[in-house]
């Protein structure tokens, strides 16, 4: 017979789910064990802020195939790379969603996958590909890169940011010289 527990995600929806399935993720397996939680509505298990309906509803699905023994690490890899297609966001909130319940396995796939899609990217894509905005000013994208002098491709790198750096104060300096020569002339 199976036993369920009730969990609350953060929107105040309560679910129950099989006990076994849920207890594959630790923090939830140590809410049970150590504080006697959901075993009622009433005691439903509250999870943290990051897991929502739908990230619990994924999380719940990985458990569900990863708790059951006896899978090959061939099916194992052909459900993990199919679990993780999904769109950037989404891969992202479902990684912070299994960190927030310590699901370490869960964690560690959707960073890798999140690594694969960032490899060789420069930060501008990057920045892109997150929707994240950029504040940093060209001067301080050219900052030189500290506690790492000994390699030499760094100190050449450092070389192009300062040559790159004085090109940009000469542009400031010219428009500056232009701006001015616009107000005399007025």
């Amino acid at each position: 017979m199976k036993s369920y527990i009730w969990l609350q995600t953060a929107d105040g929806s309560i679910q129950q789910v099989e006990q076994e399935v849920a207890m594959f993720c630790p923090l939830i397996c140590h809410e049970v064990m150590q504080k006697s939680m959901g075993s009622s509505k009433k005691h439903a298990i509250s999870l943290p802020q990051r897991v929502n309906p739908a990230m619990l509803s994924l999380i719940l699905e990985y458990c569900q195939f990863h708790q059951v023994l006896g899978h090959s690490n061939k099916e194992c890899k052909s459900f993990d790379e199919k679990f993780i297609r999904m769109d950037t966001k989404r891969l992202c909130e479902l990684t912070s969603a299994a960190d927030s319940l310590q699901l370490k396995p869960l964690v560690d796939l959707t960073s890798c996958a999140l690594a694969r899609i960032i490899e060789g990217k420069t930060p501008e894509e990057i920045r892109e590909i997150f929707h994240l905005p950029d504040d940093l000013t060209e001067e301080e994208k050219l900052e030189p890169l500290k506690n790492t002098t000994d390699d030499p491709r760094i100190r050449l790198l450092n070389r192009l940011y300062a040559k790159k750096r004085k090109e940009l104060k000469e542009r400031e300096k010219q428009k500056v010289m232009e701006v001015c020569l616009s107000l005399a002339l007025v």
